[in-house]
């Protein structure tokens, strides 16, 4: 998963490349750098000084945890907004920090920010992380032509979040010694010449001397104060301007634009994908990998974006529903580079339907020998509208209701609620959502700072199906996610199943602009920031806190998630796990014997079925990975590896590809809207570390147009379970079934 690489790699850095063969090269023939460019001196605004107050007071005076942080606990703010600058420890210096906590001491750094709203440490240590990073970019631009020998017997740490920052810069020189060579390894492997890894490793750190000029006031704000709010609980944080646009499209799927995913490449903008249905396709003006070269509002002159960062970008083509914007274009199928087009697009409102909830009927054989018609409803976030007068916007309830009824037109004779990779979202969807397979009840109690409890329930008695449920978690499932989850088992509605828990995130955000609470910004026409801040906590009917602990399943099956720092648990000022009364509700829970059976096959098959013993494999080669700190940095060695891997890549991915020929289930889609028109992607470069054969099974499967895998191990053991649950109980009768 891109999730699980991403763990070991810093942000400011690219992602590590695929293994492949090295040619010959000479170091005279490496790229000259560009000329490094010299550091701005950022400075907050008043405004944000005012913010900085308002986000001190809301913590303090509405955060759950308020008591548990004093001045004292202020001690973090530094070391946090380090690790928020410098994830992987490469620039700054153990001696910076240092430097940093005697010069700003906690109470004096609380007194400072809270009162005075004094926002001098953000800047000063953006400064400093700053100036480290031109200097290492130049040092690196010094070194890169140099030799490197591949043949010692030394290692680099890929994953140096837990470890020491370097002492000094000796120790970061020596660090950075490995941090090429590793690097230059990855670009050989990767059939680069070692000029050639030179050229891109080049490139590389002059892109990121370029983001180092596109940081604005706001982003430096926004990781110290987002610093702060983290002293408090995980989730707890401060948006930009910027960012809370960005989370309030999450939250809607919706946004006003042309319909284009963009991205730059060497400094241009380029359009890599057009969403099937939006303005860009209608228009059927604008290509994948087109350059854009300029923006324009309707009759206003043009902007050239050469250089601008993508944000800026995207903000000028975003707009007003019905309003015009114009792009000069680079045509990607132009023979002439200097060929210039004029395009005009009107903006339109764009649903993000690849994020919608989606369905499939499978075929699945049952113990009997017929094949069972089996309902699949994905869902990977809950989305819904910001009022009950905003019809216009999509609705996660609505659309499972939509789904739903679509797949009882084909007779399915159960269905799983796939929730593995729903981070959570609005909580009034998960209570309507829950409400679609109960009569009514409660669903999730909510306890307030001060101890007062309120029970959000489902009070409409119809019911939207009533058969066999099944809801498939993983430890990504969070938040809204385990709130359906344990509320679904509670009822004995549901048989849970997934990794040995869910996430753990039993706490409730709520949203607040900061023009809400400073009302000067309003009255200046300032654009200000929000504040995501923690103040209730979940409890599910049984009285029992999903914080923590999460939602333990029915039935477990194994999984590389076991393995990985993703829980509740791993997360920094985590909320403690409790319990409170348990609410009133009627529940008809599965006999233990039943589920008993349901174990006893879950286990036979475990045991005896390929897919399992396939799967049992690359989580045991995953662990072994895990238990590596440390890459060689000889060539040979690594070359060794680079065909082990390959070695147990082909045989997992002939074995896979035999599964799927052999037993995959016929599956039929459906969708809230109409089915929507395959991607207009780019043309994968086989050069890029993207490519098709550097992708793992997931992502692979997930490039594909379908939105279901044909040997999704957990989907398919889900549906075996389901029609074993079927088979050993006809479906409930809930009065209201519409």
């Amino acid at each position: 998963m891109r999730f699980r690489s991403r763990l070991l790699l810093s942000l400011l850095l690219a992602p590590l490349l695929a293994l492949a063969q090295p040619g010959p090269s000479s170091p005279a023939e490496a790229a000259a750098p560009t000329a490094p460019s010299k550091a701005r001196e950022l400075k907050p605004t008043p405004g944000l000084s005012l913010e900085l107050r308002g986000l001190i007071r809301l913590l303090e005076e509405v955060h759950f945890n308020r008591d548990k942080v004093t001045p004292a606990s202020y001690a973090e703010v530094i070391p946090n907004t380090f690790k928020a600058l410098d994830g992987q420890r490469l620039f700054l210096l153990a001696s910076d920090l240092q430097e940093f906590q005697d010069q700003f001491p906690p109470d004096s750094l609380y007194w400072n920010l809270a009162t005075l709203g004094r926002l001098d440490a953000a800047f000063t240590l953006h400064a400093r992380h700053e100036k480290r990073v031109r200097e290492r970019i130049e040092w690196i631009h010094r070194r890169l032509p140099g030799d490197f020998d591949f043949t010692a017997a030394d290692a680099y740490e890929i994953d140096r979040r837990e470890l020491p920052w370097p002492a000094d810069a000796s120790a970061a020189d020596t660090l950075w010694e490995q941090r090429l060579k590793f690097e230059l390894l990855q670009e050989i492997l990767n059939k680069k010449t070692l000029d050639e890894a030179r050229t891109k490793i080049s490139k590389r750190y002059d892109r990121l001397q370029k983001n180092l000029d596109d940081i604005e006031s706001g982003d430096v704000a926004e990781i110290f104060l987002t610093a702060i709010a983290g002293i408090y609980d995980p989730h707890s944080n401060y948006y930009s301007p910027d960012s809370y646009d960005d989370f309030s499209i999450n939250m809607r799927l919706q946004l006003f634009g042309i319909g284009a995913l963009l991205s730059i490449d060497e400094d241009v903008c380029v359009l890599k994908e057009i969403i099937p249905g939006g303005p860009a396709d209608l228009s059927r003006a604008l290509k994948p990998n087109d350059k854009i070269l300029a923006v324009a509002q309707a009759d206003s002159e043009f902007v050239e974006v050469v250089g601008m960062k993508l944000r800026r970008i995207v903000q000028m083509i975003r707009g007003e529903k019905g309003t015009k914007v114009r792009l000069l274009i680079q045509p990607a199928d132009a023979e002439d580079a200097a060929v210039r087009k004029e395009i005009v697009i009107v903006r339109d409102l764009i649903n993000l339907d690849s994020a919608r909830a989606h369905a499939a009927v499978f075929q699945v054989p049952s113990i009997d020998g017929q094949a069972r018609s089996l309902g699949v409803i994905t869902l990977p976030t809950f989305y819904g509208r910001d009022s009950r007068d905003s019809q216009d916007q999509n609705s996660a309830t609505e659309d499972i209701k939509t789904l739903i009824a679509k797949l009882k037109e084909q007779k399915i004779e159960g269905l799983v609620l796939d929730l593995r990779r729903n981070g959570g979202g609005l909580l009034g969807e998960a209570v309507s959502l829950t409400g679609l397979f109960i009569s009514s009840g409660p669903v999730v109690q909510v306890k307030n700072y001060a101890g007062e409890v309120k029970i959000e329930e489902d009070r409409d008695p119809a019911v939207a199906y009533a058969g066999p449920l099944v809801v498939l978690t993983s430890r990504f499932s969070a938040s809204a996610s385990e709130i359906v989850a344990g509320a679904l088992q509670n009822y004995g509605r549901a048989v849970v199943i997934g990794d040995t828990s869910t996430h753990g995130k039993g706490t409730v955000q709520t949203v607040i602009e900061m023009g809400n609470v400073i009302p000067q910004l309003a009255r200046k026409g300032q654009i200000a920031g929000a504040t995501k801040v923690t103040v209730q906590k979940f409890y599910l009917p049984s009285g029992a806190s999903t914080q923590l602990k999460g939602v333990v399943p029915d039935l477990v099956i194994p999984s590389v998630d076991e393995f990985l720092p993703i829980g509740e648990q791993d997360l920094p000022h985590a909320l403690v796990w409790d319990e409170i009364s348990p609410s009133l509700y009627e529940a008809t829970k599965l006999p233990p014997e039943a589920l008993a059976v349901l174990r006893a096959r879950l286990a036979d098959r475990l045991e005896h079925l390929p897919e399992f013993a396939l799967l049992k494999k690359s989580i045991a080669r995953f662990k072994d990975r895990q238990a590596e700190k440390s890459i060689s940095l000889n060539l040979e060695q690594r070359r060794a590896g680079k065909v082990a891997d390959k070695a147990f890549r082909d045989e997992s991915t002939a074995t896979r590809k035999t599964l799927e020929t052999t037993e995959a289930y016929p599956f039929t889609e459906f969708f809230v809207s109409p089915p929507p028109a395959p991607r207009i992607k780019a043309e994968k470069n086989p050069d890029d570390p993207a490519s098709e054969e550097n992708l793992d099974e997931e992502e692979a499967e997930a490039d594909s147009d379908t939105r279901y895998a044909k040997m999704d191990v957990y989907l398919r053991e889900s549906l075996r379970i389901l029609e074993d649950l079927r088979a050993l109980r006809s479906p409930p009768r809930v009065a209201g079934e519409k």
